[in-house]
């Protein structure tokens, strides 16, 4: 019952007060800043070393990338590093956990080869394998765990039986030992407030896999704690596409953005530059909010979720401010205008001053008065655009717009999606984080 009542409370209007207060909260750079500071005094009178914290998860295709680095990150910087085995993600934090499992696949696929490590994968390893590999990294010392969970990961993902039965030769455990070792490890995990895998923790903050790992390095970088003066990443991307392409040709790019989304929030910009760098057409899908999908984002996932995001916003110069969560009416109201204004030609520019009004303004997008500012702004005649405010057309729309998301196991947004002229050879990819991505597709079909 309580839990049903929570659930009703995330999707309606009525809630938008505590809902807008705890993303402003997550998302504060005061409020980060006063935590790193806290954490980092209280490390020094409990006169504690500096730990970081890795979350290795088998089974995990992010964990196979971030594995690989992690001897380097140790030669690099002067912590106490500890790799933590886990299980199974906490369930709650899975919303489409297929769509999710195969994109993971798909995603480390592609992503591998720009950070030169192999990943010879295919499809999820058999149940037996994922066993067998839990074993042996339960049994090994702290000191060889990372050189093992790269054998490991490499035998599992390629199927080599025999390497594992090698190695279970001189790593042996029981199998209550085993499913104690992933309980602690999944208690540790959840204690940290995450949930999946590839993941490093330190001083009340975390960092999901090689994408956030730049964070961890810079912040260790202003604590002291290199080993060396070079500073150079431990991990970079071998990218080849170009800050600018031109090309005679232009290729489709479809954006999946949220109004409630502050990872589309962080995008926009960077979507407006892509299109003034890149040759595309730019198609603009949005598409409901989870929360309006009936999802719910548990309180531990939406904190990380802002304050990843709040992050991410300082690194591109995109910084939240005042956030007024659209869920509910000011959403539907703010959508509704939507077709009519695609129609026109502004459809991103659209999206991208209703996303500024909610994450920098604190402006309730569904407010009349500024609904027609806005479309004044945008150059467009408020007296014809206002016949289609509260009407229903655009739930179709948005309603085929995730539909189509959802062809490339697309759940979350902002998604993209690349196709040719035609709208043939769809290249789906999700989160800001994969904008390089989308650079290096359109470079190897048009470069």
């Amino acid at each position: 019952m309580l839990q049903a009542f929570r659930n009703f409370l995330t999707r309606r209007t009525f809630a938008y007060k505590a809902r807008n207060k705890a993303m402003n909260m997550f998302s504060s750079f005061e409020n980060f800043k006063a935590i790193r500071k806290k954490a980092e005094d209280s490390r020094k009178d409990t006169n504690r070393p500096h730990e970081v914290l890795y979350f290795h998860k088998v089974d995990d295709p992010y964990s196979h990338l971030t594995i690989h680095f992690i001897e380097k990150f140790k030669s690099t910087y002067d912590v106490k590093f500890k790799s933590i085995l886990v299980g199974e993600e906490n369930p709650a934090a899975l919303h489409e956990p297929s769509l999710y499992t195969d994109y993971c696949l798909e995603d480390v696929k592609r992503i591998a080869p720009f950070y030169g490590v192999d990943f010879p994968g295919i499809d999820y390893p058999k149940k037996d394998l994922v066993n067998k590999a839990n074993a042996i990294l339960s049994a090994v010392s702290e000191e060889e765990f990372e050189s093992i969970a790269k054998q490991v990961s490499h035998a599992i993902w390629s199927g080599d039986q025999e390497k594992l039965n090698s190695l279970g030769e001189s790593y042996q455990t029981s199998e209550a030992e085993v499913i104690e070792k992933l309980k602690t490890g999944n208690e540790i995990r959840n204690n940290c407030d995450y949930y999946f895998g590839s993941a490093f923790y330190y001083e009340k903050e975390l960092y999901w896999g090689v994408d956030r790992l730049n964070h961890l390095e810079d912040r260790l970088t202003e604590l002291g704690v290199n080993k060396t003066s070079e500073n150079a990443p431990v991990c970079l991307l071998q990218t080849k596409a170009p800050d600018t392409l031109s090309s005679d040709k232009k290729l489709n790019l479809t954006y999946y953005p949220s109004l409630n989304s502050p990872y589309t929030f962080v995008s926009a910009k960077r979507v407006k530059e892509f299109r003034e760098e890149y040759p595309i057409n730019l198609i603009m899908r949005p598409v409901l909010p989870m929360l309006m999908r009936m999802m719910v984002i548990p309180t531990f996932k939406a904190k990380y979720i802002i304050s990843d995001a709040a992050r991410e916003g300082r690194k591109y110069g995109y910084e939240m401010k005042d956030i007024y969560s659209p869920i509910g009416r000011p959403a539907r109201k703010a959508y509704s205008l939507f077709p009519v204004i695609d129609a026109l030609g502004k459809g991103f520019e659209y999206i991208d001053e209703l996303l500024k009004a909610s994450f920098q303004d604190g402006i309730n997008i569904g407010n009349n008065d500024y609904l027609q500012d806005t479309v004044t702004k945008l150059g467009l005649d408020w007296s014809s655009v206002k016949k289609d405010l509260n009407t229903s057309k655009w739930k179709k729309v948005l309603n085929d717009n995730v539909n189509d998301m959802y062809q490339g196991n697309c759940w979350g947004v902002p998604s993209f999606k690349i196709t040719d002229a035609d709208g043939s050879n769809p290249f789906y990819v999700w989160g800001q984080d994969r904008m390089w991505l989308l650079k290096e597709e359109i470079n190897r079909r048009l470069g």
